[in-house]
């Protein structure tokens, strides 16, 4: 038999392609789960970044509104002090008179007391000043005590000192005497 030239050997099935690898379906999908690993990335990447810079943000409006609180209780009472210097100017303007006689005394605390009750009209401070028959409030009223008399049971008989609030909220009661029902078989009562 006759020789015939080699042939050349054939691909085997477990050798590697000839074709490059883009040319396969499954490379092309490869390609595309790339791609879209990649950008599914950079928007993660874009979201932590807008992420980072609304925490960001947050904290700092954080501290701007903690810097403005405490800038507020710090300088809260500064209306209160301005209208309030001049009330004391008059106190230490009267005390330095050396030569000064009860009447002019009298005019000057006058005129001070006038301010100060304009101060504490702008700083929306007013009296608690019940009248005499007036109904008890214990809101507004502090009892200090409770005496039999002619009046209406729990109401004012007596201001032993005024009241004050701001806004309507009591910084101090009026310490007030209470009227209490005289008992049954006591003769003033009838």
């Amino acid at each position: 038999m006759p020789e015939t030239p080699s042939q050349p050997e054939t691909a085997q099935p477990d050798s590697p392609r000839s074709e490059s690898p883009a040319d396969t379906p499954a490379s092309a999908e490869e390609k595309t789960l790339d791609r879209l690993l990649a950008e599914a990335q950079a928007r993660i990447d874009e979201q932590r970044d807008a992420w980072m810079r609304a925490l960001a943000e947050t904290e700092n409006v954080r501290k701007r509104a903690q810097a403005d609180i405490a800038a507020a209780h710090k300088f809260a009472v500064e209306r209160l002090v301005e209208s309030l210097l001049p009330v004391r100017d008059s106190l230490e303007a009267a005390l330095g008179t050396g030569d000064a006689n009860s009447e002019s005394l009298r005019s000057g605390v006058e005129l001070t007391l006038k301010q100060l009750r304009a101060a504490f009209e702008q700083a929306r401070v007013s009296e608690i000043n019940p009248a005499v028959g007036e109904r008890f409030d214990p809101h507004r009223h502090q009892a200090i005590s409770m005496i039999e008399a002619d009046a209406e049971p729990n109401s004012v008989v007596a201001v032993m000192q005024k009241g004050y609030s701001l806004h309507e909220r009591v910084i101090r009661p009026a310490l007030v005497t209470v009227a209490k029902a005289r008992p049954a078989n006591d003769p003033a009562a009838a």
